[in-house]
């Protein structure tokens, strides 16, 4: 896990990390960037046998990599849990090799998992989501060791807050992430946080 980490000042606390794949990277990065407790969201590719793969190679298909993002958090500031908490309202861990119209194994639902404690979770409340019958139809996300991770094209950072008027931003983004603050409120980093 320790390779992963990117400190970037030395007063920066302890870091955890996490690899996930919920659909179009645009939306999951967007949204976790305003959570409290995560101090950066990366786009990105996982899971596939190309090295260093091109967006048009994995938007084609056939790369065997989904889009994810790589999230850096302050575990003191917020749970492992709580961020599957919010992945699995991000997206439809139903839908197999898919989320709507984008249809693909590169949006498959996947949680990468960093050590042991990450997959006990995960798969803890996969279980879970059975048995309280969350969703009507069985959950498909999969669960696996985090392969080679490759950043996504600079281009694709903050994708969302830079091209909010995109048609896709502005028909499928846009509104996933207003449903979300509202169900995030609390959750939320402030306006007057930002300097702290």
């Amino acid at each position: 896990m320790t390779d992963l980490v990117s400190s970037n000042s030395s007063d920066t606390p302890d870091l955890a990390h996490a690899t996930l794949g919920g659909g179009c990277f645009w939306c999951i990065e967007s949204a976790f960037k305003e959570v409290q407790g995560i101090i950066d969201a990366e786009s990105g590719y996982a899971g596939g046998h190309i090295e260093n793969p091109s967006y048009q190679q994995v938007c084609n298909g056939d790369s065997g990599h989904a889009e994810v993002v790589r999230l850096s958090y302050n575990p003191n500031q917020i749970s492992y849990r709580e961020l599957l908490e919010i992945f699995f309202a991000l997206h439809d861990p139903t839908q197999l090799n898919r989320q709507g119209n984008d249809i693909g194994t590169q949006y498959r639902s996947v949680i990468f998992v960093h050590d042991q404690q990450q997959r006990s979770e995960a798969e803890a409340i996969i279980a879970e989501m059975g048995a309280d019958q969350t969703w009507p139809d069985p959950v498909v996300t999969e669960v696996a060791p985090l392969p080679v991770y490759y950043p996504a094209e600079q281009y694709h950072k903050d994708y969302y807050a830079n091209n909010p008027q995109q048609p896709y931003c502005a028909m499928v983004v846009g509104p996933k992430l207003a449903k979300f603050k509202q169900t995030f409120a609390k959750r939320l980093k402030q306006p007057d946080s930002a300097s702290a």
